[in-house]
Formats: C-alpha cells, sequence, structure tokens
C-alpha cells in the first residue's frame, strides 16, 4: 500500500487510480530514460536545440518531424532564406553549420519551415531572447550564447523558511507610464520587498509572450527572457541581487497550455498541429483559445523538463509556481465543476498524463537543485497534490489556497458585516489536505473589471478620504478591515503568505495592461509608490501594519505549527481567537461593539503583553489598547484567560510577557 494511502485512509477505496498513476510514473521514466540516467541527465534539449558557438563558428539545431525542409533567414544572409538550408537528420532533428563570424551575439534571424508545399515563418524554438519591432509590431530572434558567462556571487544561497511571497510584474512596478526593467526592479523594488519583510519574490512575465495584457499567461518563446525588460544578463543581475539580500526568487511558469501564434510561437512548427499539441478539439483550450500539451509525447517531455532545468540553471530560479494545474490535471480543463467529493478527483475525467508530467516534473526539479521550491495553482484541491512521488502524490511542496480570495470577496460584497458567519469562515480558512499558501488578493483579484480589496472595500472614497486626518465611517471601516482580513489570512489560512505587489499598502483601482480600448493607457499598469511615500495618506499606515504583521510572523515562526489552535469564537458577539507560533491573535469583527474586561482563553499561565493591535496609531487607528502586561490568571475562575480590551474592528496579537522581544 502506498504511503499516502496511509496517511488518508479515505483514499484507500481509490487505491487502483494510485496504482494506475504510480505504473505510469515508473513506464514513463523507463521510456524516456537510459540505463543509469536521471531525469537531470535527461533534461538538456536546449544544449543540444538552438543556436551553439563552436571554436570554428556556429551550429543551429531544431526539432521537425513533420517537417518537408528548414530554412534559416536573417540579417546574415540578406533574409535570402533559400541560400541557407538546414540538413535532414535522424528523428526528426535538422541541423545547420555557418562557419566563423556568419553569425554574430545579436544577429536577427527567423526560420522558414516548408511543409506539404506550404511555406510558415517562425521563432527558433529555443531562441534565448526575441525582440518585438514596435514599428510593424514583427517579433524576430536575436541569435544570444553566453559568450562570456554571467559572474555569480551566489554560489552558497539557499533558503528553507516557509515561503512570504511578494508576487510581481517587472513591467509595471515603475511609477511611470512605461515598461519597467529587470534592473529597475533589482534597485528599487527588491529593497522594498526586504523592508516589508517578505522573503520570496514571485516573478510573473518573464517567459516570453507576444501580447503583453496577458499577464504572461500566452507564453510563446519558452527559453526566453522577456526582452521588453531588458537583456539576459540584466534579469541574472535582478536574481543575484535578490540572493545577496536573502530573497528566494520564483519564476511562474506556464507548462499547461501555450499561445496558439505560428510566427511567434511554437504552434505548427513542423507544419503540423500534433507536434507539441494534441490533435483535434483536446488540443485546443476551450475557454482561453491555447493550445494544451501532449504530455504523453516523450519529444514533449523533453522539451517541458529542459525548460525547467534551464531556469533553474541558466537564471538560478529557487523553483517554480505552475500556472493552470487545474486545466492539466481534468480533461474539461475543470471547467464549470464544483470539487464536492472524492469521486471528482479519480474518474475518467482525469488526465492522468498530465499527472504523470507535474510527477517527473518536481522529481527533476529537486534533482538539479534540492532547496527548490514548487507551488501548485489548483483550485480543485486534488489530494495528494503535495505529498511526495515515492508516496504515491504528485509532489509539489506547496499549494494555493484560491477559495481563500473567492471567500473574502464574498463576504465583502454579499454580506452585511455584522451577518458574517465566523465559524464558516474560520472553516474555510483552516481545511486543507495540502501545505497552502494563503492570500486575500493576488494579481487575479485586482484585474481590470474587479477591484482590489481596499478599492472594494471603500469604493470612490479613495479618492478624496485617504488623508491622515480624515475619518469616515466609509474609509475607517476600509481601513480597519483591511488589516484585519489580511492578519487573519496570513495568520490562520495557510502555511505559507502571498501578497500582490503594491497590494500590501492598498494599491487603489485596478489593472489595465495598455490597449486600443483604452488608448494604449499605462495608467492603470504601474504602481503608485507615490501613494507609499506620502505621509499624509493613510496608504503608509496600511504598509506599517502589513510589514509588521509579516516581520512578526518571521520572528515567532508561527508557521512551525501547521494549524492554529481554536481558543474562542462568539458568533453574537463577533469574536474569534487562536493561538499559533506561542503568540494569541484576537479579533473583534463586531461592527459597532466594543468589549472590556473581555475574557479570551489561553494555553499558558504566563503574564501577556500586546505586540501590536490594529488600533495603534502607527496603523492609522484611535489608540486605545494599551501595552501594560495582562495576567492570564482571572481569580475564582478556573483555567487561563485574558481580560482584554476589544474595541470594534480591531486585531491584536498577544505573546507571553517572557517571550515579548
Amino acid at each position: 500500500m502506498y504511503r499516502i494511502l496511509k496517511k488518508f485512509p479515505e483514499l484507500q477505496t481509490y487505491e487502483s487510480d494510485f496504482r494506475l498513476r504510480m505504473e505510469r510514473y515508473a513506464a514513463k521514466k523507463k521510456q524516456l530514460l537510459r540505463r543509469g540516467q536521471t531525469l537531470r541527465d535527461f533534461a538538456n534539449a536546449h544544449k543540444y536545440y538552438g543556436f551553439h558557438r563552436l571554436p570554428d563558428g556556429w551550429v543551429y539545431r531544431e526539432w521537425a518531424p513533420g517537417a518537408d525542409q528548414l530554412y534559416l533567414a536573417g540579417d546574415f544572409n540578406e533574409w535570402a532564406w533559400l541560400a541557407t538550408p538546414m540538413d535532414r537528420l535522424e528523428n526528426g532533428d535538422w541541423e545547420l553549420f555557418l562557419p566563423g563570424d556568419t553569425l554574430h551575439q545579436g544577429s536577427r534571424v527567423i526560420t522558414i519551415v516548408r511543409s506539404g508545399g506550404e511555406l510558415t515563418q517562425h521563432i527558433p524554438l529555443y531562441a534565448r531572447r526575441v525582440t518585438q519591432d514596435w514599428v510593424n509590431h514583427s517579433w524576430c530572434c536575436e541569435v544570444w550564447d553566453d559568450l562570456e558567462p554571467y559572474e555569480w556571487t551566489d554560489g552558497d544561497f539557499y533558503s528553507d523558511a516557509p515561503p512570504l511571497i511578494y508576487e510581481a510584474h517587472v513591467g509595471m512596478s515603475s511609477e511611470d507610464h512605461r515598461i519597467a526593467t529587470y534592473r529597475e526592479f533589482a534597485d528599487r523594488i527588491l529593497p522594498h520587498v526586504l523592508d516589508a519583510g517578505y522573503n520570496t519574490v514571485q516573478l510573473m512575465a518573464v517567459m516570453e509572450h507576444p501580447f503583453y495584457g496577458s499577464f504572461g499567461y500566452q507564453v510563446s518563446s519558452f527559453f526566453a527572457a522577456s526582452s521588453r525588460y531588458g537583456y539576459p544578463d540584466e534579469l541574472k543581475y535582478l536574481v543575484n541581487k535578490a540572493h545577496g539580500m536573502g530573497l528566494r526568487v520564483l519564476l511562474d511558469v506556464v507548462h499547461s497550455h501555450a499561445v496558439g501564434n505560428t510566427l511567434e510561437g511554437i504552434n505548427r512548427f513542423d507544419g503540423t498541429d500534433s507536434q507539441f499539441f494534441h490533435e483535434g478539439a483536446r488540443g485546443d483550450h476551450p475557454s482561453w483559445g491555447t493550445k494544451c500539451f501532449n504530455y504523453d509525447k516523450p519529444e514533449v517531455l523533453h522539451f517541458l523538463l529542459s525548460n525547467l532545468k534551464f531556469w533553474l540553471e541558466e537564471y538560478h530560479f529557487d523553483g517554480f509556481r505552475f500556472d493552470g494545474v487545474t486545466s492539466m490535471l481534468y480533461l474539461d480543463h475543470g471547467l464549470g465543476v464544483d470539487f464536492t467529493g472524492l469521486p471528482m478527483y479519480f474518474t475518467m475525467n482525469t488526465d492522468v498524463e498530465s499527472i504523470t508530467y507535474l510527477q517527473l516534473a518536481n522529481e527533476l526539479i529537486r534533482q538539479v537543485n534540492p532547496h527548490a521550491l514548487t507551488i501548485a495553482e489548483d483550485m480543485s484541491g486534488m489530494p495528494g497534490m503535495c505529498e511526495p512521488v515515492p508516496d504515491g502524490g504528485i509532489g509539489f511542496d506547496y499549494r494555493l489556497g484560491m477559495g481563500i480570495p473567492d471567500l473574502w470577496i464574498k463576504l465583502v460584497k454579499e454580506k452585511k458585516d455584522e451577518d458574517w458567519d465566523l465559524d464558516l469562515l474560520w472553516k474555510e480558512l483552516t481545511f486543507r489536505n495540502a501545505a497552502t499558501i494563503a492570500y486575500v488578493e493576488s494579481h487575479d483579484q485586482a484585474l481590470v473589471g474587479d477591484q482590489t480589496m481596499l478599492f472594494r472595500l471603500a469604493g470612490a472614497a479613495m479618492y478624496d478620504q485617504m488623508s491622515l486626518d480624515c475619518h469616515t465611517q466609509i474609509i475607517d471601516r476600509a481601513v480597519a478591515l483591511h488589516k484585519m482580513i489580511r492578519l487573519l489570512t496570513m495568520s490562520a489560512g495557510g502555511n505559507g503568505y502571498l501578497a500582490f505587489m503594491g497590494n500590501e499598502f492598498g494599491h487603489p483601482e485596478w489593472i489595465d495592461f495598455p490597449r486600443p480600448g483604452n488608448n494604449d493607457s499605462f495608467q492603470y499598469c504601474r504602481r503608485q509608490w507615490s501613494l507609499l511615500e506620502n505621509p499624509s495618506l493613510k496608504y503608509r499606515a496600511l504598509y506599517d501594519f502589513d510589514r509588521d504583521m509579516i516581520h512578526t510572523a518571521t520572528q515567532y515562526r508561527i508557521f512551525d505549527q501547521g494549524w492554529p489552535e481554536l481558543m474562542w469564537i462568539h458568533e453574537d458577539d463577533h469574536v474569534l481567537a487562536y493561538e499559533r507560533g506561542g503568540l494569541v491573535f484576537v479579533f473583534n469583527f463586531s461592527p459597532t461593539e466594543s468589549y472590556t474586561d473581555y475574557p479570551i482563553p489561553v494555553s499558558r499561565g504566563a503574564d501577556h503583553r500586546v505586540l501590536f493591535s490594529s488600533d495603534d496609531y502607527k496603523y492609522n487607528g484611535y489608540g486605545r489598547v494599551g501595552r501594560d502586561p495582562i495576567s492570564a490568571c482571572i481569580p475564582g475562575r478556573k483555567g487561563n484567560f485574558l481580560r482584554l480590551y476589544l474595541p470594534a474592528r480591531t486585531c491584536i496579537v498577544l505573546a507571553p510577557d517572557k517571550e515579548t522581544k
């Protein structure tokens, strides 16, 4: 019996499904690997294919089994493609040798493919740098090879800390109305991340994509770092600098689908629909308009696994957030499915080929970097997602708690504050079958047509009521709940935490990329750091609360305790209290009632001291929560209790006095 079935006895009914999973995993490894090989030995496609400098010239190789002929055109031959045909090798491979200095770093090239009498143009599959001509909007590959390897200084860096993730988009990280660069992000944003207390940066939209507004989720060139933000060495500078600051860097990797474009993408590179993707309807994603990989094909696995190894070794990323895992796991992509019970995960709808790929991917990643971190964007809650592969699991470290932001939005939109069901809220935050990254809002919750949480709470009042001395009913409620929602989610909702760039200080409005519909405006595709830096506005107070919240989680190692321990919940009073990491977290969600000498049970008899409260002056509160030691012993009452003053819409964090630092 697999270990996962012993750990979760309720899964034993589906033992045959797990047996099939592990048999397919073993069979696929046997198919891919020669005797004595590891996945790390196998995943070297990028070292063979693409452009490579030799002592006497350049060699260019591609895999295009369905093509009749490949040619290379570029500025080196004045785009006379017929003059430079490639030679056919075995197994669908093609090769071209160009002697001497025929090519140089930055040579612009394009691949011409003839298949079935049709000629098409394509970016080389393993292109390291792809640029766009902004005049005619055409894309082109620039020959790129590390003639002078980057001088890394992060050789001894690694981190095993529970992830406190700062999700970021390099291009929109400036306040200016333009696309920001890797170097600007490294020099301006990384210090902010460090000050804020986050230990992990998760970078979106790095893999090259033709449509800026896709947020990087319609990838075209899988081995190219987006040229919108600068050169490859500048991305390496960013990662190297982050490591020097003790920050882990994750890549938001998109292997769940690919853009359908033929010139910019990998679609129909050899003239067929089935080179990388499923044939027919299964090869088309019904909601995203993109192409779906055939994960059963050895050559596709070679491409994708090599891609993971490439980003780990070439750019020193510390792991990946895998996008669209739910879409990969199910033949119907999980669309419109309510995962209400175990049968939903173990039916003919499960895409077992995708599960095998994800198992192989997680095994490879740990072979390349044993400290690497992998996170699955899975809203279905597939059992075994974060269990080790040998135990019958899929092998991720964490999954995103995607239901948590949906829960908060539903409460804020549909329920009056006094009608919030704390028992339901607690169960939703703490019920998890895997290690979970909790969050209130990622980039998803702030896209055009939606709103950031603070903007959802405050509405138009954000435009003229965010000065420090302004205390209106609307804005006081918004600011108070913004702090409470974040602290509760971070401290109770998972085993790690994530925030999107700028939302830690309540960034207003939404995200909308430049497009014809908004006259190519950058108004909503940037971060207004000046709001945070303005001492007369409340944004600084929100940031200070978030920073102290994150630093406290780190200092007291609250995630070492897997689940919080519920100490008190009272629906009528709207009061919730729990312990985690030796700290006591108390919330009064009542919109109107403040309580004096409210008894909260605690596990220790020591005196306690308030570490901080959302009502502190520095967080734009009213300073009503004192700092005097609080005895946990109430005369005449059994057990340990703290008598607390709990102002309405306030949260408090306390520690036993001897542990207060």
